[in-house]
């Protein structure tokens, strides 16, 4: 696209920002621009933490036959009434059933047959007597307990039923339920196509790790790091690039994204070099750019055609706010998941006072103590990566709030999930 055909956008760079959204405001825009992508259909085996995209309900019974459930022997249980080790009843031994293999004839009165556990029932039979209950003397078997009718004997239909409905769209699938899947017959399911994601880090002072670097030059730490997030959200990486301050390079990366979500991390403010907002207006529309947040105010939520483009400023704990609080969102949403916070959560008190502004939101790291008590670790100081390895998870403050007093309960949401075991072992 050449400069003439771009549609004008005002070149916010080196002016500030006129104003600031909300978070609440971000949020709503995101509601409306990521409804979960269309279906794919994949074979059962690669569907473990995919989203289905469709009602699955039940083409059969399973069990489709009476089974035994466990190893014994298949009788008519009223005819066990009043048996025990000193008064064993006798049954004549007239054949057996294997898994697969069942006994072709009848059990009629004071027969049983040998049966393992999942072999059909044979007819006639209606209950299972325990091997332990049992002592065999070649086709003799005395019976040493009672089992009433229906006794350890898997009913038609009794796990699930056909026609039952199992599972409803945009569950996340377990392992168990592809299970249960397979227990139906089925190899294939459809689910919410996955997310593609690219990234991009911008900046000419950014390094790969690994390579050379100068005095003044910095190593990426939001590449990993967002990648690692974009694959715990259930997307699919597609590209992960470097990108220098030059309009050009930028441009073509968004001219044709390729992705349905594009994280650009750095150059999202409105300094000399931060090209990404000018672009991203330009190519689409950048409704949200600067928002009333502490810290990750420069980010901004935009879309180029289909793909929805978020912008990521270059500190490291802006970076991760921003993800959290937006792209994630976004991405979770797109791929079928619910797109609040994909933490676990815990209210403890506050060791400290936590302060705030009103009218901004705050993104608060915080440590446990051993007596479950929480402490800021820093509330500012963007570039302070390892703040968040050294917190245990953070707290939201919301914009109407001036922050919370010492000894006030508040929502933590922990960043590792075995936080909570550590801290609150019985």
């Amino acid at each position: 696209m050449s400069a003439s055909d771009e549609k004008a956008a005002p070149d916010v760079r080196m002016r500030g920002f006129a104003r600031r959204h909300t978070v609440s405001q971000a949020w709503a825009w995101l509601q409306r621009h990521s409804e979960p992508l269309p279906p794919v259909t994949v074979p059962l085996e690669q569907a473990a933490g995919r989203v289905l995209a469709q009602q699955v309900v039940s083409p059969l019974d399973v069990p489709s036959f009476p089974r035994a459930m466990m190893d014994g022997y298949a009788l008519r249980g009223e005819e066990t009434q009043g048996a025990s080790p000193y008064n064993p009843l006798e049954f004549a031994v007239v054949g057996q059933s294997l898994p697969a293999r069942p006994y072709s004839g009848t059990v009629g009165p004071g027969q049983a047959v040998r049966i393992m556990t999942g072999a059909p029932m044979p007819a006639g039979a209606d209950a299972v007597l325990p091997v332990e209950q049992c002592q065999a003397e070649g086709d003799r078997l005395l019976a040493q307990g009672e089992v009433p009718p229906k006794k350890n004997v898997g009913e038609v239909g009794e796990d699930v039923a056909r026609g039952q409905v199992l599972f409803e769209p945009l569950r996340r699938l377990r392992p168990q339920d592809l299970g249960v899947l397979s227990s139906l017959g089925m190899t294939f399911v459809e689910v919410v196509r996955p997310v593609r994601v690219k990234v991009l880090i911008t900046g000419n002072e950014v390094v790969p790790p690994g390579r050379p670097k100068g005095p003044y030059a910095i190593y990426d730490a939001n590449g990993p790091m967002l990648e690692a997030l974009v694959r715990r959200d259930g997307a699919e990486l597609v590209a992960r690039r470097m990108v220098p301050d030059e309009e050009e390079r930028l441009r073509a990366e968004l001219e044709d994204p390729q992705a349905d979500v594009v994280l650009i991390s750095g150059g999202s403010s409105v300094g000399q070099e931060d090209l990404a907002p000018q672009l991203v207006a330009q190519l689409g529309e950048l409704p949200i750019h600067g928002v009333a947040m502490r810290p990750s105010s420069p980010a901004g939520l935009g879309r180029i055609g289909s793909a929805l483009v978020f912008l990521l400023p270059g500190n490291p704990v802006s970076c991760l706010c921003a993800y959290d609080f937006f792209a994630g969102r976004a991405i979770r949403r797109l791929g079928g998941l619910p797109g609040g916070w994909p933490y676990p959560r815990v209210r403890l008190p506050l060791a400290r006072k936590l302060v705030s502004q009103v009218g901004r939101t705050d993104y608060a790291r915080v440590v446990l103590d051993s007596q479950g008590r929480v402490a800021p670790v820093a509330v500012s100081g963007a570039s302070i990566l390892s703040s968040t390895t050294r917190a245990d998870g953070f707290v939201v403050i919301p914009e109407d709030s001036e922050g919370y007093a010492e000894g006030a309960t508040v929502e933590v949401f922990l960043y590792d999930p075995f936080t909570a075991t550590e801290f609150f072992q019985e």
